[in-house]
């Protein structure tokens, strides 16, 4: 029970943080604003986080949150493509309402440079956890391919995400994300669905 108070108590912290940035900018949200927002204390956000800037690298904290809650929603029974272009959808459409634009594209900029651990590519994410049951299951019950590994499958969804993003962010937004991603996921996992046969079905993914 410890646990779980600690976990919810660090993800009130990072999704308060992320509601003040993307409403007044970074710079100008305090620890105090946080603080308040979230409903915790000093002594507990000093604990989780040495200072506002420790707050960057939360991003995928975020969103594994967010699959955490649609996890719960999402009924059981769906089709597993209709799971991932749901998944897909709802993930782009909070990333429109509550992430800044510039700081996505700040924080999906130090994941190439930084020299520390690349959190959007950590395997043990509820992100890439959910993923892997998802396909797992899919490929199960005969509505996805078993041409591909499920981990060949998980990495290429997850790489089309972080195409969408950064494309996004290297356009400055000039376009609705998930509208976007929503004609654009179909046709990047088209070899998903069983009995689809693809020039690509029998390679590994790089």
């Amino acid at each position: 029970m410890a646990k779980k108070n600690a976990q919810n108590t660090r993800a009130r912290i990072v999704e308060a943080a992320w509601q003040l940035f993307y409403e007044q900018g970074y710079e100008d949200t305090t620890v105090e604003e946080i603080i308040e927002t979230s409903r915790t204390s000093k002594g507990s956000f000093y604990h989780y986080f040495g200072g506002k800037d420790a707050l960057l690298s939360t991003l995928s904290d975020l969103f594994d949150q967010k699959y955490l809650d649609l996890q719960e929603k999402m009924d059981p029974d769906m089709p597993a493509m209709d799971k991932l272009l749901y998944l897909n959808g709802e993930l782009f459409r909070m990333i429109e309402n509550s992430v800044s634009l510039d700081l996505l594209a700040r924080l999906l900029s130090t994941q190439l440079v930084t020299n520390g651990q690349r959190h959007l590519l950590d395997h043990k994410r509820v992100y890439y956890r959910l993923l892997r049951r998802i396909i797992a299951e899919g490929q199960e019950r005969g509505q996805l391919s078993q041409v591909r590994s499920v981990n060949d499958m998980v990495k290429i969804y997850a790489l089309c995400e972080r195409a969408l993003l950064y494309d996004w962010c290297l356009c400055g937004g000039e376009y609705p994300l998930r509208e976007y991603a929503a004609r654009q996921m179909p046709v990047f996992l088209s070899d998903f669905p069983p009995g689809v046969s693809s020039n690509l079905s029998t390679e590994k993914t790089p």
